[in-house]
């Protein structure tokens, strides 16, 4: 055959299949784009910009927008977190039907970008998988029963009662939200842990065991210094763009010192080692008579050989840490904002005061359902102060 017919035709051919190759990337690259936007298109929401979503729309607005977009969008509506897409439910009866009654119809949450960078925090119960996170919340369930809960107010108040101890007397301004955030991490570690951190107490009376207070140490640097938002690292950011792109890069700078990447891996993996020997050394001991949560799934774990292959250390050590994550920061912002509102309105202030002076003896402590049926003001008050 001719030579120059065989160039005649690849020639062609080689163009048209140059042209189908783009146009099969071009194709993929915005159906990589445009799918989540696809799976919920049918859930009300603003417009989304492609790859940032609505970030634009919290970096203007802040944590207010998501009461402005209840408000015109109805208590379901998408927000788009980057490229990755949520589904808020801003109804407290709609959250009890998700998260009680028909929690077994959604056992797969989307894990977003911060926690992906995270090992520790993908183990908790929030993030687990599948037939794992239906055995182990069935479990956590169970333990956490009314009569359990109950038995945890006098040890709330022994906290309160050593917080408000270390108080200065004087006019010296202080931090609350420091404060109550010690008390809070008091509160949690001894019923997740079953330790008395030490941190609402005064200096002389802390934790005197080294691995405790390394732990400490570095739950702290975790929570304050190093956060996986928009200000962390350069992972993180563009996994809420370029997900796909997220473990290489995060694999990548944190082999490189100094990284926001590298202070991540490092603190989490100082903060896993310490959680691990915490759990360890609870399974080592004889009697476990404690009656915290970490002992409470120990017992629990062993009882059934199923549970013991889910309840392994490394996952029972991140749900239990799941619980002073959760709980710490929350409380202490609750209690902050609470405290900060109720001073700018006097009135409130001396008709709550009225309601807890008329339960009765200062020295007299409340039970469970005496906060439950009791103080209805103080109800309404902390529910003011949290939405």
């Amino acid at each position: 055959m001719d030579t120059s017919i065989i160039t005649e035709f690849v020639g062609p051919v080689s163009f048209t299949s140059s042209v189908f190759t783009i146009l099969a990337l071009l194709a993929s690259v915005l159906v990589y784009f445009y799918q989540p936007v696809w799976s919920v298109r049918k859930v009300p929401g603003p417009p989304a910009i492609p790859l940032f979503g609505h970030l634009p729309l919290f970096a203007k607005h802040g944590p207010d927008l998501f009461a402005v977009l209840a408000k015109k969008y109805g208590p379901i509506y998408r927000f788009h977190m980057g490229r990755q897409p949520l589904v808020i439910v801003a109804n407290a009866e709609l959250c009890r039907e998700v998260g009680i009654k028909k929690f077994k119809e959604i056992p797969n949450r989307s894990i977003p970008s911060p926690i992906l960078a995270s090992p520790l925090h993908k183990k908790g119960l929030f993030w687990i998988r599948d037939s794992r996170w239906s055995t182990m919340r069935n479990t956590i369930v169970s333990v956490y029963q009314p009569s359990y809960l109950a038995k945890l107010a006098p040890m709330m108040q022994s906290f309160i009662e050593s917080t408000s101890q270390t108080i200065p007397t004087d006019d010296q301004d202080i931090t609350l939200n420091e404060f109550s955030l010690k008390m809070a991490t008091d509160v949690i570690g001894k019923a997740a842990f079953g330790f008395d951190f030490g941190l609402s107490k005064s200096t002389s009376h802390q934790h005197a065991d080294k691995h405790i207070k390394s732990f400490i140490k570095q739950h702290i640097y975790s929570t304050t210094m190093l956060k996986m938002d928009l200000s962390g690292s350069f992972s993180i950011i563009l996994g809420l763009i370029l997900p796909i792109l997220q473990e290489p890069v995060r694999q990548i700078h944190k082999r490189i010192p100094c990284t926001m990447d590298w202070k991540i891996d490092r603190t989490n993996r100082k903060l896993n080692s310490q959680l691990e020997q915490i759990v360890v050394n609870k399974m080592k001991e004889e009697q476990k008579v404690s009656k915290d949560f970490l002992s409470l799934i120990l017992k629990a774990r062993e009882s059934e050989a199923a549970s013991k292959k889910l309840f392994t250390p490394d996952y029972i050590s991140s749900i239990a840490y799941e619980h002073l994550l959760a709980g710490s920061a929350t409380t202490s912002f609750t209690l902050s904002s609470c405290v900060y509102l109720i001073s700018g309105h006097p009135e409130v202030e001396q008709k709550l005061l009225k309601e807890i002076d008329e339960f009765g003896p200062h020295d007299r402590l409340p039970t469970a359902d005496d906060l439950e049926s009791r103080f209805p003001y103080l109800d309404q008050v902390s529910l003011v102060s949290i939405s």
